[in-house]
C-alpha cells in the first residue's frame, strides 16, 4: 500500500555551463549529492553528450542506479563531433536557447515519476553562470542553488562591475595605448579583494565597451534568486572574500572544496569514481612514464580545454622548456595552436627525446598528485588551481582570459605558490622561470607554501572541516521543501 511504501529520494537536477571545466566541477558535486542520498539527473547538451560517448564509449554513462544523464539541444548549427564549439556562440545559446528545452525536460521527468520509483524533481543545482534554471526553480516552487566553478574573488569582482564603472575604472578608454604602469594600477574598490591590479580584473571588464552587459555579468546578477550559493573553494583559502560577502544582500554562501578531495573522503563506490565527462580520451600511459622519474623532477604543462596560443608563442615556449633541461610532461590537445596543428620542430623532438613526454590529454588530478611532479606550467583556470593545491605543486602562471588573471594574482601574491609569466615572453625567460620553479631557494619556498595549502585543503574536507560541514548544510537547503 502507498502508506507503507518507502519514501522516494529527493531528486536533484544538475545543469552545468556546457564547457569542460564547468562540467567536471558540477559532476563532482552531483556525485556528492548522490552519496548523500539524492536521485541525480545530470543535464548536458546533446553535442557534448555525443562527444563524450564518442571518446569514452557507449557504456561510459550507464549502469549507476538513481544517477542518470539527460540532454537538451543547444540550438546551434551542427558541427563535427571532433570540433570544439566556440565560446561566444555557445554562451549566447545557453542564454537564448536552453530555457524551453530545459522546462520540457523537467516536465518529462515529473511525468515519468508517477510511474516509477523516482520522485518528482525536488531541487535544481545550476552553474552560477546560467540564469534560466533559477527561473524554472521559482516557477516550480522548489529550491534552486548555484555552483560557482570559479573563485570567490572573481564573483566579488563581477558583482562590483557597476561600482567600477561608476568610479571610472572601466570601460577602458584606449586599450591599445595603455602603458605597463597603467596595467599595474592598484584596484582597491572591491570589498574583501585586495592587492589586485587593473590587469587582474576579469578580461571582459578590460575588453568590452559595455562590460555590464557581458554574458557572465548579466547571468551572475540573478544569483539573488538562489536558495544558496556554492563556491568551489574552501574557507581558509579565501577567508577575506568570503567574510566580505556576508555584508552583501546575497543568499547564504557555502565554500565546498576542493570537490575532488571531498569526493575521495566520502566515496568508496568504484563505479561512481570512474564516471567522467572528458571530451578527449585520457592517456594513462603518462602515469607509467612518471613512475620512471625522480621525485619532484618533472614539470607538467597543460593549458586546459579552451586556451589557445599563436604558433610563435608555441615554439618559444617549447624551446624555453627544452633549454631548461628539466623532464617534462606536456599536454598538447588538437586545438592548442590558433589556426593550425600544434607540430613540434624535429630538432625539439630530438633534443628532448630522453626527458620529455607529449600527450593529447591526461588524468590531471592523478598527474598532479604524482610524486615525480615538481611544478606546473598552467593557464590558471580555477579547476587547475584547485588540482595543483590538492597535489601541493607550485606553478608558473600564464593566464589567458576570464578569471585566469585573478587566479594568477592570488596564486602568486596571496598564496605564494606561483610565479607569473609575462605574455611577451621569449624562450630565455621561459627557461629561467622553469629553473626558478624547479631548483634553488625560490623553488623550496614555493614548494613549502604549496604543501601548506595542500594540508589546509585536506583539513577542510575531513569530518568537522569547513567544506565537509558546508556540504551538510547544502543538503539541508536542498531538502527543506522536499515532499515525498
Amino acid at each position: 500500500m502507498e502508506s507503507t511504501s518507502l519514501p522516494k529520494k529527493p531528486h536533484a537536477v544538475c545543469i552545468p555551463l556546457p564547457f569542460q571545466s564547468h562540467i567536471n566541477a558540477m559532476l563532482k558535486l552531483a556525485k556528492l549529492l548522490y552519496l548523500r542520498g539524492f536521485h541525480v539527473t545530470f543535464v548536458n547538451t546533446e553535442f557534448n553528450h555525443r562527444k563524450v560517448l564518442n571518446t569514452r564509449g557507449p557504456d561510459s554513462l550507464n549502469g549507476l542506479p538513481d544517477f542518470r544523464f539527460e540532454t537538451i539541444p543547444d540550438g546551434l548549427p551542427p558541427c563535427d563531433i571532433n570540433a570544439t564549439q566556440e565560446i561566444v556562440p555557445l554562451c549566447m545559446a545557453a542564454k537564448n536557447n536552453f530555457l524551453d528545452p530545459f522546462r520540457k525536460l523537467i516536465d518529462k521527468l515529473n511525468r515519468e515519476s508517477s510511474n516509477s520509483s523516482t520522485s518528482r524533481v525536488t531541487c535544481l543545482v545550476a552553474d552560477a553562470i546560467l540564469a534560466f534554471p533559477l527561473e524554472v526553480a521559482e516557477e516550480l516552487g522548489i529550491p534552486g542553488v548555484v555552483l560557482l566553478t570559479m573563485n570567490a574573488a572573481f564573483m566579488m569582482m563581477v558583482l562590483h562591475c557597476q561600482h567600477l564603472i561608476e568610479n571610472g575604472v572601466i570601460p577602458l578608454k584606449d586599450r591599445s595605448n595603455l602603458s605597463k604602469d597603467s596595467w599595474n594600477t592598484p584596484i582597491d574598490l572591491i570589498p574583501g579583494v585586495r592587492d589586485i591590479r587593473l590587469k587582474d580584473l576579469p578580461t571582459a571588464f578590460l575588453t568590452e565597451d559595455n562590460p555590464s552587459e557581458h554574458f557572465g555579468v548579466t547571468q551572475l546578477r540573478t544569483i539573488s534568486k538562489a536558495s544558496a550559493i556554492i563556491i568551489h573553494t574552501f574557507d581558509a583559502l579565501e577567508s577575506e572574500v568570503l567574510e566580505a560577502m556576508k555584508s552583501h544582500l546575497l543568499p547564504p554562501v557555502y565554500a565546498i572544496g576542493p570537490l575532488q578531495l571531498l569526493l575521495q573522503e566520502i566515496s568508496k563506490n568504484q563505479y561512481l569514481n570512474s564516471v567522467g565527462f572528458n571530451f578527449w580520451k585520457e592517456d594513462e600511459e603518462c602515469l607509467n612514464w612518471l613512475d620512471s622519474k625522480q621525485p619532484n623532477s618533472v614539470i607538467y604543462i597543460n593549458f586546459g580545454s579552451l586556451a589557445a596560443m599563436t604558433s610563435e608563442k608555441f615554439i618559444e615556449l617549447a624551446w624555453g622548456v627544452a633549454n631548461s633541461k628539466h623532464p617534462f610532461l606536456w599536454i598538447i590537445r588538437p586545438n592548442l595552436v590558433i589556426g593550425e596543428a600544434a607540430i613540434m620542430p624535429i630538432e625539439f623532438i630530438k633534443e628532448t627525446a630522453d626527458r620529455g613526454m607529449i600527450s593529447g590529454w591526461c588524468p590531471q588530478e592523478q598527474v598532479l598528485c604524482h610524486s615525480s611532479i615538481g611544478g606546473f606550467l598552467t593557464h590558471s583556470g580555477w579547476n587547475s588551481i584547485m588540482d595543483t593545491i590538492c597535489g601541493g605543486v607550485p606553478i608558473i602562471s600564464w593566464p589567458f582570459f576570464g578569471d585566469q588573471q585573478a587566479n594568477c594574482r592570488y596564486s602568486c601574491t596571496h598564496w605564494g605558490i606561483g610565479i607569473e609569466m609575462d605574455h611577451d615572453f621569449k624562450r630565455d625567460e621561459v627557461e629561467g622561470l622553469v629553473r626558478k620553479l624547479m631548483e634553488g631557494e625560490k623553488a623550496k619556498e614555493l614548494k613549502k607554501k604549496a604543501t601548506e595549502w595542500k594540508v589546509s585543503a585536506e583539513e577542510s574536507i575531513k569530518p568537522g572541516g569547513s567544506s565537509y560541514k558546508n556540504l551538510d548544510r547544502i543538503v539541508e537547503v536542498l531538502i527543506e521543501k522536499t515532499v515525498h
